[in-house]
């Protein structure tokens, strides 16, 4: 429930804003319950794979949506396909996400909020109708808040369970 992740950089939105200010206050929402799913940790619990058949953890969920945040902030509305990936690595399936044995948490969380900041930027100087292009079709803005909220909320979610597998916390 929202109430069990209470913090006061975390805010749900009105029920009643603009378009605009539902969208970004909901991308903003759910960016924030990624950090604090993943506060109050170590580097080896952050790292930490407790579901054997998956390559998810906490540090590497943050890596993927700072590459989701270039991808689809960057590549597609501001029409830059060459934007060099962060960790990704096109020749190695799930590279943003393993392996994190050298990954340094506050470096790979400045350039998340990096990405996040950017993201801001760009979306900021557009209009919602404003479009880019994905697999050589045109892109909405909106399409792209639409969609970075299901990203981070599905995400969200596996952080959800990660974090109880790893200390048993519920809610944060």
């Amino acid at each position: 429930m929202i109430e069990d992740l209470s913090d006061p950089r975390r805010a749900e939105p009105p029920y009643v804003a603009t378009e605009r200010a539902m969208l970004e206050g909901w991308l903003e929402f759910h960016r924030t319950t990624l950090v604090l799913k993943c506060e109050g940790l170590d580097d080896a619990a952050r790292k930490s794979r407790p579901v054997p058949s998956s390559k998810l953890s906490l540090h590497g969920l943050l890596r993927h949506m700072a590459e989701v945040e270039r991808n689809w902030f960057r590549r597609t509305l501001l029409g830059e396909p060459d934007a060099v990936p962060i960790w990704y690595d096109p020749a190695v399936e799930d590279s943003e996400l393993v392996p994190l044995d050298d990954a340094d948490w506050d470096s790979d969380l400045a350039a998340w909020h990096a990405e996040c900041d950017d993201s801001r930027a760009t979306a900021a100087a557009r209009s919602l109708d404003d479009t880019g292009v994905r697999d050589g079709e045109p892109c909405s803005l909106r399409w792209i808040y639409t969609h970075m909220i299901e990203e981070y909320a599905r995400h969200n979610g596996h952080a959800d369970l990660i974090r109880e597998l790893v200390d048993g916390s519920v809610g944060w």
